[in-house]
């Protein structure tokens, strides 16, 4: 039997989000590969589609580390650990295929060499997401060979404000922001209204998020055995 893939993340309160996440739902389901059942919604929103899914079931966060505090405090609070016949895997983090697409962003809206970048985050709820985020930023770094600033809109210092200006300060009369988040919402505004360049779209939609999400289900599938 193959186990259900429940996706799961924080779409309460941004109406933007959750089309986007119903979207990659969709796409994840229609590989054929295994059955999915998105969870999205409040804690109890959450846990209440866990329960309902029938037989063996691998948990996989729709987003990225880093890149949703709400999410992330989500998964921390519906007790993953006490639910039978099913595991979870980690949020998405510093994958190469994701940073070298990633990259290639950069690229796409005319970023070069000379120009700055901040890989902007959305905050973390704990030292091992922030470590996720430097993580990428140096893959990001050595993958374009130029420096990368990280900068949050939530919980951590410095801000993506506070980034872009150190750049100036440096020399960077262009700033390009590298989006590190998995799907867009009403945040991506925030993002959109900086003084920079440009600004890359959020990682979804891509036919590589939905293979990376369907390797991590197939990774995890031998723990269920």
């Amino acid at each position: 039997m193959v186990p259900t893939m429940v996706l799961v993340a924080d779409d309460s309160r941004d109406t933007q989000r959750r089309e986007a996440l119903r979207g990659l739902a969709e796409a994840v389901a229609g590989r054929g590969e295994a059955p999915v059942a998105p969870a999205f919604g409040t804690p109890e929103d959450v846990t209440a589609v866990i329960r309902s899914v029938r037989g063996p079931k691998v948990v996989v966060p729709a987003f990225v580390a880093g890149g949703d505090v709400a999410s992330a405090r989500l998964l921390s609070r519906i007790g993953l650990g006490r639910m039978e016949n099913s595991c979870h895997t980690a949020p998405l983090g510093a994958v190469p295929s994701i940073v070298a697409d990633l990259a290639g962003r950069l690229a796409d809206e005319g970023w070069k060499p000379s120009d700055g970048v901040v890989l902007a985050a959305d905050g973390t709820t704990g030292i091992e997401e922030r470590q996720v985020v430097m993580d990428v930023a140096r893959m990001l770094s050595r993958r374009i060979d130029s420096p990368v600033q990280v900068g949050y809109l939530r919980t951590w210092a410095p801000s993506v404000s506070d980034a872009v200006d150190r750049l100036r300060r440096h020399g960077h009369d262009k700033v390009v922001v590298a989006t590190w988040r998995l799907v867009d919402g009403l945040d991506s505004a925030l993002l959109r209204e900086l003084d920079v360049t440009a600004t890359t779209a959020p990682l979804w939609p891509s036919d590589l998020v939905v293979d990376t999400l369907l390797a991590q289900h197939r990774a995890a599938k031998g723990r269920l055995a």
